[in-house]
């Protein structure tokens, strides 16, 4: 598999396996089959695995990898996982640290590679939006924490989620401390679906991608299917109105193009966030080994030409 640079850590893999989908947020799957699939990315040259707390019920995204690498360790492989924050309330690092603490704990190590925040930011001039981080409480006390514990070996590096309000996102981005990476949506239809709720604003996300870029943050992209609606089928029911439904419909053209061009629509996405500049690594939200498959040949075909990246876009 292609290696890509990554920043502070060094070069990862042009794939990294999502803890989304093995912990069954895109569809079922069980922890055998998990453990399987991580189990099989390794093998397939897979360097980075991408968890959160809130990826399954009680956490199964790092119970289940924490399982998956005892039974085969790997440590040459990095380890992302995520603090949500909330604006209520305060000590941030408390917060951030017992977060970090319960998550090293189910992966059975000893530090994170990577640490990203996993709440989207509001607006720099104050705006309210509940469940999203006020600029001020970021600034003044998730940077500053993210700091100290990279200064305290407990994380390599730090990073956020990239797909808060454009404004803070991109101030984010270009104010020093910087982040070292950032999750940025990366697809062939630009699709944010519903982790964007800022209503009529645009989403900026390739605005967002370039900024990093200029500012050496490392940008890992998200949603490459655009949370299913990119793919043949829907693997989840959800309402006609849901944003993955009302997208999965927008994609019609997507699909018949993929057809045209020989590829399943999920290979096809992949392909695509794989050819984008700029982009290091693209994260896959496959559950099981057959999943997984798919993605890994694509990733083996090769980045797309420029023609057919345009004919991609429209």
């Amino acid at each position: 598999m292609e290696l890509r640079d990554f920043g502070r850590l060094g070069r990862i893999s042009a794939l990294t396996l999502g803890g989304g989908g093995i912990a069954g947020v895109w569809g079922r799957t069980d922890r055998a089959e998990a453990i399987a699939t991580v189990h099989a990315a390794v093998d397939a040259g897979v360097t980075m695995l991408d968890l959160a707390p809130s990826y399954g019920v009680d956490a199964e995204s790092e119970l289940a990898v924490g399982e998956a690498l005892r039974q085969r360790p790997a440590d040459h492989v990095l380890i992302t996982s995520k603090v949500q924050l909330e604006v209520d309330g305060d000590d941030f690092a408390g917060r951030m640290r017992s977060s970090l603490r319960a998550s090293l704990d189910r992966i059975g190590r000893d530090h994170l590679d990577l640490f990203l925040l996993h709440t989207q930011l509001q607006p720099v001039d104050g705006a309210q939006v509940p469940r999203n981080l006020r600029w001020r409480d970021y600034r003044d006390s998730v940077v500053p924490e993210f700091e100290r514990l990279r200064d305290a070996g407990l994380i390599r590096a730090w990073g956020i989620t990239a797909v808060g309000h454009p404004e803070s996102t991109l101030a984010a981005l270009r104010e020093a401390p910087r982040p070292d990476a950032g999750q940025v949506v990366v697809n062939a239809l630009d699709m944010a679906g519903d982790i964007f709720p800022w209503g009529d604003v645009p989403s900026a996300n390739h605005e967002i991608r370039q900024v990093a870029n200029d500012n050496g943050v490392a940008v890992i992209g998200i949603r490459a299917v655009a949370a299913g609606s990119l793919t043949s089928a829907l693997d989840r029911e959800v309402p006609p109105e849901h944003p993955a439904a009302v997208d999965f419909a927008r994609a019609e053209p997507f699909r018949k193009l993929a057809a045209e061009m020989g590829e399943t629509p999920a290979a096809l996405a992949h392909r695509y966030a794989l050819s984008v500049p700029g982009v290091a690594t693209v994260v896959l939200g496959v559950k099981n080994r057959s999943e997984l498959a798919e993605c890994l040949a694509a990733e083996a075909r090769g980045p797309l030409t420029d023609e057919e990246m345009r004919a991609i876009a429209g």
